[in-house]
């Protein structure tokens, strides 16, 4: 009995820390920022009425911070510190071996800590856990925080707002991008000038990129994002199905956006845009039962994409999804 009793305890385990990160599957998976915005990849976009909160820092993106204009598109790398579940450095290694050593023990009989004789009971040992799961979920959000700090810093004095109160809902035409700031390796980015069919274009592919990833269509994924992002895509998708899980998202409506920033770095235009969108959101296994999310439940996020094309005319796709707050 009590070595049944640890396997389920060390289940719940689990369950319990890695739920979170199992939950919310559809595109970008509203918990992680991925992709690149060329040369302010690193740096947080302005906020706006849309996403009043600063957007989080990358955990996943080809650039890296000391050069960032020289990563190979199609190469994913992890920002340095924000790595894997626990993220990474050294916040990542000492959440890693707390629950590997508390899980461990409980497999082979000694408690989180080495003491589920001590506590005498099946009830100590759940209390074991739950106090290892807090302890965990604290250090992250702690960690999290600390790492967006250092990546963004506090929004300086000043820094545009968004769009005046009263405009309609829907995405904001008249916000002012942010043009001329220096370019890392010395150039310079200029302004573009975004309008109305660049923000079609844009609910549009908000549209179609969750189309494609509930069919999951890699081909269609791969024509509407930049192969940086669609290595992304492939991989979460792949993570799903090796859990023998699908996603779905229906019925996508753009509820209210506008205009972070757009600029051009070369030939290259960038434009990030914050949407608050709703969507029916349902996670399936292999035989169609329902693992995340309600059919019947439409959800509301908000995220920051951007949004980058080669040259002036040309299609655009999608570089980056960043969350807020």
């Amino acid at each position: 009995m009590r070595g049944k009793a640890r396997l389920l305890a060390a289940f719940a385990a689990f369950a319990l820390v890695l739920g979170p990160a199992l939950a919310e599957a559809r595109p970008g998976g509203g918990r992680s920022s991925f992709g690149s915005r060329g040369s302010r990849t690193f740096s947080p976009p302005p906020v706006t009425r849309t996403a009043p909160d600063m957007a989080r820092p990358m955990d996943r993106t080809v650039q890296q911070p000391s050069r960032p204009g020289n990563a190979m598109p199609g190469t994913p790398s992890t920002v340095p510190g924000r790595g894997g579940l626990f993220g990474g450095g050294f916040g990542g290694a000492l959440l890693g071996g707390m629950i590997g050593m508390g899980l461990g023990g409980l497999l082979f009989g000694h408690g989180l800590f080495g003491g589920f004789s001590g506590f005498g009971s099946f009830l100590g040992l759940l209390l074991q856990i739950g106090l290892i799961v807090l302890l965990v979920r604290f250090a992250l959000n702690f960690f999290r925080s600390r790492q967006h700090a250092m990546a963004g810093g506090p929004r300086p004095q000043g820094q545009p707002q968004g769009q005046p109160q009263g405009r309609p809902q829907g995405m904001q035409r008249t916000a002012q991008p942010m043009g001329g700031q220096p370019m890392a390796g010395g150039g310079a980015s200029a302004p573009v000038a975004v309008g109305d069919s660049d923000f079609r274009a844009f609910e549009s592919l908000l549209r179609e990129v969750n189309a494609a990833w509930s069919r999951r269509d890699e081909a269609g994924l791969a024509r509407l994002t930049t192969p940086e992002m669609m290595n992304f895509f492939a991989q979460d998708l792949r993570d799903l199905a090796a859990r023998g899980w699908r996603n779905e998202t229906q019925d996508v409506r753009l509820e209210q956006g506008d205009l972070a920033e757009a600029w051009r770095e070369g030939s290259t235009e960038f434009a990030t845009v914050a949407m608050r969108f709703s969507l029916i959101d349902v996670t399936y296994d292999a035989q169609g039962r329902v693992v995340e999310g309600d059919p019947q439940r439409r959800d509301t996020t908000t995220e920051i994409w951007t949004f980058r094309r080669n040259a002036p005319g040309e299609a655009w796709k999608l570089s980056a999804i960043q969350q807020t707050g």
